[in-house]
């Protein structure tokens, strides 16, 4: 088959653009590298038939495939925040072109959401069914609304046009390929550590992430793609929390580094809890997270050690 990868760039687009080339299958990876990298993508046609259409999203694209996976966004506060209303146009209009490309071809769609349509929760962990705590007008906002409204726009081509769709909601993932650059907590942690200076965590680090490596997380894109009829959102993410402390003292610990940890003040907004419910994801496509934490941070570390 041959299948579009929108984002295909990106930390996430070009893992799922590997999975699909091993599998046999011919990708296009759609990106216009405003975040995503050409280094990561760079070797993957000696994997298979793939190829780069450099495109924005936002603006509409015709191409002969028999599936689409949308994925194109800026996934980082720092990148985000810098370009609010860009961010907010690449979910939506990126949403609908993705959707009508859908639509005329009569293929499956599949929208990678985000555990930030939740905001900062007042329940844990999240199900599907909680609609969430955002503030509409908050710094991140033009991510979580973004994120929301391609959902909404995801569903109602669905009810309206009978579209193919699949929604994903993607909770922190890690992995080799991350940015050094962007602000996310593990490749900073990371980075920091490998050079000998102050971890930053912001707030009293009690705050909890759940961290799925990378792997588990594309075999769950994927399995919820190829589960025909399945067009509720499911979450994808590791079950297990952990506070930003006791991931400081890992990295830490991973790295035999000696540093130590620097305290700043909470971002606004900043969600003080993420942790998923995957029952959903466990009961319909048969997924958990196989990839125990140590192991995928020592991968990781290992990327990101040769490139520091």
């Amino acid at each position: 088959m041959r299948y579009l990868v929108t984002g295909g760039g990106g930390f996430l687009g070009s893992h799922l653009c590997e999975r699909l080339l091993n599998a046999g299958h011919s990708v296009i990876a759609l990106d216009n590298f405003s975040t995503g990298a050409r280094e990561n993508v760079r070797a993957l046609g000696e994997i298979g038939e793939f190829e780069v259409l450099e495109w924005d999203v936002g603006v509409p694209f015709d191409v002969d495939v028999d599936g689409i996976f949308n994925l194109a966004c800026p996934a980082s506060p720092i990148h985000y925040q810098r370009q609010p209303t860009r961010t907010t146009k690449t979910s939506i209009l990126g949403a609908i072109n993705a959707l009508e490309l859908a639509k005329k071809l009569n293929v499956p769609v599949l929208q990678a959401s985000t555990s930030e349509v939740y905001g900062d929760p007042l329940e844990s962990p999240q199900v599907e069914e909680y609609w969430g705590n955002v503030n509409p007008i908050g710094i991140r906002a033009c991510y979580d609304e973004g994120k929301r409204a391609a959902e909404t726009l995801f569903v109602d081509y669905h009810r309206e046009f009978s579209v193919d769709i699949r929604v994903v909601r993607i909770f922190n993932t890690y992995g080799p390929r991350m940015a050094l650059n962007d602000g996310r907590v593990v490749p900073q942690f990371i980075t920091q550590a490998l050079r000998g200076e102050p971890l930053t965590i912001y707030g009293d680090g009690e705050q909890t992430r759940s961290f799925c490596y990378v792997d588990d997380l594309i075999s769950g894109i994927v399995a919820l793609f190829f589960a025909s009829g399945e067009h509720r959102p499911i979450n994808v993410g590791n079950p297990e929390p952990i506070s930003m402390n006791e991931l400081a003292a890992e990295v830490i610990n991973l790295t035999a580094s000696t540093s130590n940890i620097s305290y700043l003040p909470l971002p606004e907004d900043d969600p003080l809890i993420r942790e998923p419910d995957i029952s959903r994801a466990r009961d319909v496509l048969d997924w958990t997270p196989r990839v125990e934490r140590t192991e995928g941070m020592a991968a990781t570390i290992a990327d990101i050690r040769e490139r520091v």
